[in-house]
């Protein structure tokens, strides 16, 4: 069942509305491809990757794995983030990209992303939610966003991504 919320505070005058919502459209590619390049945070070989797991659940709808929440802002599309379930591993998820276009980053939109995805997650049966991220110094706000959102660091594989480069790993009991 497609899902759509409105901010709580869309009525708010200092923060603009913004419609979270869970169908993927053909049209959002372009504009999902936009907010990865925008936020100079990802090599092309990930961009990549997101946009496979996004043709992935457009194409075979509830039968991918992957599931994309979307936040719309004036009829454009501003953030998203990409979760599924772990295979292998039964009621835990893991949380693959969430990210918000620069330009309206630090209005709430990431918070509102992440819980909805934690929701979801929850009403699927997950009990805990994994996410790694790079320990670059580039990534230090992504880190702070996880702890602020109650997420603990439970791994460090050293130079995972390039020497120096760790991979961090996240964890939330839901």
């Amino acid at each position: 069942m497609p899902l759509t919320i409105t901010h709580p505070q869309a009525q708010c005058l200092e923060t603009p509305a913004f419609l979270l919502r869970s169908c993927p459209q053909p049209e959002d590619r372009q504009s999902l491809l936009k907010v990865l390049m925008d936020s100079l945070f990802f090599h092309p070989c990930e961009i990549n990757v997101a946009l496979e797991l996004f043709e992935d659940c457009l194409l075979r709808g509830d039968a991918s794995p992957y599931r994309f929440l979307f936040a719309d802002q004036d009829n454009a599309l501003v953030g998203f983030c990409s979760y599924g379930p772990i295979a292998v591993a039964p009621e835990r998820y893991d949380l693959y990209w969430i990210a918000v276009h620069p330009q309206v980053q630090h209005l709430g939109i990431g918070s509102r992303l992440l819980q909805a995805a934690e929701a979801a997650m929850r009403t699927g049966g997950g009990k805990i939610i994994f996410i790694e991220t790079s320990s670059r110094p580039l990534y230090d706000r992504t880190r702070l966003f996880y702890l602020k959102h109650q997420y603990q660091q439970v791994a460090c594989i050293p130079s995972y991504y390039a020497e120096g480069d760790n991979r961090l790993v996240y964890m939330k009991m839901l």
